[in-house]
């Protein structure tokens, strides 16, 4: 068996303010930073023997704050980068509905027809991340690591683990620093906890924003 810690990374500026991130790399904010400490805490007592992370800084600070419990080096794997959403990335949320409404409406409704112009599909980033978690499972037999990424890549990682295609996407929910643990048995993806944020219990946090 060999045991995933996927978590996503904590909140940023642009999560707070709504503003398309993608491959642009917006560092945490006091709050993420707190959320993040805290993910490192509630993980602290379990063993993690790896840890991997997306290159964006916000993933790589939420990943270090959790492995330095561990004694174990943070590395860079490229397949867990945020999805790339193109000419959307910069854009405040508000301004992306009236600019591009109808394939806003096209997201909303079927996310995985989608591609954003200048950016990725879904399917490809499913493609890069089931790549990059293969590649871990194969390196690190009868282990526990830690995945550090983000929201998007997070659900289309789920979504595919637990055998459902992106047209799901919109139905998984990933807080600022969720905690997802998935077990790899004779080739078969267990799930053990999604969207797990007990760490986050003692903050003050208004009502899940799936953005």
């Amino acid at each position: 068996m060999t045991r995933i810690i996927l978590v996503r990374h904590g909140q940023t500026p642009w999560n707070k303010d709504k503003i398309f991130r993608g491959s642009v790399d917006i560092p945490l904010n006091d709050q993420g930073r707190e959320e993040a400490r805290l993910a490192g805490e509630w993980l602290k007592n379990e063993t993690i023997h790896a840890a991997y992370t997306s290159p964006l800084s916000r993933s790589r600070d939420t990943a270090e704050a959790i492995a330095r419990h561990h004694g174990v080096t943070v590395e860079d794997l490229p397949g867990l980068t945020d999805l790339c959403y193109g000419e959307w990335e910069r854009q405040p949320l508000a301004e992306v509905k009236v600019k591009y409404a109808d394939l806003y409406r096209q997201w909303e409704t079927a996310p995985h027809t989608v591609r954003f112009p200048g950016g990725e599909t879904l399917d490809e980033v499913r493609d890069r991340t089931l790549a990059a978690v293969h590649q871990v499972v194969a390196r690190h037999p009868e282990q526990v690591v830690l995945l550090s990424a983000h929201r998007a890549v997070n659900k289309v990682l789920i979504a595919a683990l637990i055998g459902l295609d992106n047209s799901h996407f919109w139905r998984i929910g990933q807080d600022t620093t969720a905690v997802n643990r998935f077990d790899y048995v004779n080739g078969v993806w267990h799930i053990i906890t999604i969207n797990d944020v007990c760490h986050l219990r003692g903050m003050e946090r208004g009502p899940y924003v799936d953005f």
